[in-house]
């Protein structure tokens, strides 16, 4: 098991989270210790600061999904780092290059992003920065959502909207849907280890455990759930 490292940032106006992560006994020929960002938001800067301080070499830009408080950063970090590819799940490809998918639009300016370098499908395994990680698509949020998990010392998941402490991700968006979130939430989220860490796209670190157990939305004493286990028996 590795050890993670993880480095939040909280950007505004959204207070979305954006994340730095890299495993410290981890390095390259060059000395530098290779790094991922997850969803750079719209504090860019602050994240090619942190990268600079901490001596690290960016190896890949991953999203979780399209929407613009999570993608916004990308053009800043390929301009620094021109090499860095871009990953995204499949079903979110479009969202890039889209302002009214990615809901820019809505907020009052034209967000356009290259495409992804790499296109992501659910249930395969990245190796990027020494840190292997499996991808689960979790739709509902929006069409094309994934999450990472990664089995560090402490098994980790970064979840982009998908589950909150207390909360779950919104389904009003277009293309969201209440049915296939939770049922994602359900089938992949739910069977992981109780102390499985969350990291998600707005708030606080939460655990598995906690959230199977007091989310109101998902949590195993929710109407949601009691309808979800009737319709698998």
């Amino acid at each position: 098991m590795i050890h993670l490292k993880v480095q939040t940032i909280v950007s505004r106006p959204f207070l979305q989270n954006s994340y730095v992560i890299w495993n410290p006994d981890a390095s390259l020929v060059s000395g530098q210790i290779p790094a991922i960002v997850i969803d750079p938001g719209m504090e860019p800067e602050t994240i090619i600061e942190i990268i600079q301080k901490n001596n690290l070499k960016l190896q890949g830009i991953l999203l979780t999904h399209g929407h613009a408080d999570h993608i916004a950063g990308v053009p800043t970090l390929k301009s620094k780092f021109p090499e860095c590819p871009v990953y995204i799940g499949s079903g979110d490809a479009s969202f890039l290059t889209n302002p009214e998918l990615n809901l820019s639009r809505y907020y009052g300016y034209e967000l356009i992003i290259p495409e992804a370098d790499r296109l992501l499908t659910h249930g395969e395994v990245l190796d990027l920065a020494q840190i292997p990680m499996k991808v689960w698509e979790i739709p509902g949020h929006s069409p094309g959502h994934v999450i990472f998990e990664i089995a560090a010392k402490r098994n980790t998941v970064f979840g982009g909207d998908v589950l909150f402490q207390g909360s779950i991700g919104r389904t009003d968006f277009p293309y969201g849907s209440f049915k296939l979130l939770s049922q994602g939430i359900f089938r992949y989220l739910w069977p992981m280890a109780d102390e499985t860490l969350v990291y998600s796209g707005h708030g606080q670190v939460t655990t598995i455990g906690d959230e199977k157990k007091n989310n109101p939305f998902v949590g195993i004493s929710s109407e949601t759930y009691r309808e979800y286990l009737k319709s698998q028996s």
